[in-house]
C-alpha cells in the first residue's frame, strides 16, 4: 500500500523522526507538508509551514493555510530524562506535558474535525513502549506518552465510525545523532531507524489500514 495521491501533514516535520515519516511519504507519492516551530532549511523534505503548536490561534491559521488533507502524523514531540519522581518541579513536569500532550491536543481539536467532516482519514500518534510502564528518571516523560495512548484510544472511539482511524506507533529508542551523542556506549543498530519508523507510519495512513482503529504498534527495532 502506498500514499500515492493523498496529502500528508507532519508536525514535527523538520526533525530526524519527521524528516524520516516525510522522505518515505514522498517515495510514496503524497504531497508532504510539515509543521514545526523551527524555521526552514534548504535540505527539508516537504513543504515547511512555522507554527507554534502550543498557540490554538496559530495552529488554526496553519490549518486553514493548508486546506484538504488526508493523513495527520503526530510527530512533535521530544524526551528528557528527569529526576526521580518525587525530585520532580513543576517546570519539568510541565515542560514534559506541554512538548509531547499539549502540542497533540493543540493539532487534534482542529485537525479532528476537518478529516471527520470529510469522511476519511487517517491520524497517527507517537507513544512510546516504555511507557507501557514504569522506569527509574524517567516519570515524567513516560507519563506524558502514557496519556499520548490513552488519548490515542480514546479517540479512536469517539471517530472512528466518521470514517477516521486514530492509531499510534510505540518505538524505543530511534536511531537520532542526539542518542548516539547521548549513548556513546550503545550499538545504534539495535535502534529503530527513522525511515523504519517511517514505513510503519505511512502504513497506518494508508487505506491498506482502514480496518485498524486504536492500535498501539510496538515498533522496537532489535531492542
Amino acid at each position: 500500500m502506498s500514499l500515492m495521491g493523498k496529502t500528508i501533514v507532519i508536525t514535527g516535520g523538520s526533525g530526524v523522526l519527521g524528516q524520516g515519516v516525510a522522505r518515505v511519504a514522498q517515495g510514496q507519492g503524497a504531497q508532504v507538508i510539515l509543521m514545526d516551530v523551527s524555521p526552514s532549511r534548504d535540505e527539508l523534505v516537504g513543504r515547511l509551514l512555522q507554527v507554534d503548536l502550543t498557540n490554538a490561534d496559530d495552529v488554526t491559521a496553519c490549518f486553514d493555510q493548508i486546506g484538504d488533507f488526508d493523513v495527520l502524523a503526530n510527530i512533535a514531540g521530544g524526551f528528557d530524562m528527569g529526576p526521580a519522581v518525587h525530585e520532580t518541579d513543576d517546570a519539568f513536569w510541565d515542560a514534559m506535558f506541554t512538548i509531547n500532550v499539549t502540542t497533540l491536543r493543540r493539532v487534534l481539536a482542529v485537525a479532528v474535525p476537518r478529516l471527520s467532516a470529510r469522511g476519511r482519514g487517517s491520524v497517527i500518534n507517537v507513544g512510546a513502549l516504555g511507557a507501557l510502564k514504569g522506569a527509574a528518571s524517567m516519570g515524567a516523560y513516560l507519563s506524558s506518552k502514557s496519556v499520548v495512548m490513552r488519548l490515542t484510544e480514546s479517540l479512536s472511539e469517539e471517530v472512528k465510525r466518521s470514517g477516521v482511524n486514530v492509531n499510534a506507533v510505540l518505538p524505543t529508542v530511534i536511531d537520532t545523532p542526539r542518542n548516539r551523542e547521548d549513548m556513546p556506549d550503545a550499538d545504534p543498530a539495535n535502534w529503530v531507524d527513522p525511515e523504519d519508523l517511517g514505513q510503519v507510519v505511512c502504513f497506518l495512513g494508508s487505506d491498506g489500514a482502514r480496518a485498524i482503529h486504536g492500535a498501539l504498534v510496538p515498533v522496537s527495532g532489535l531492542s
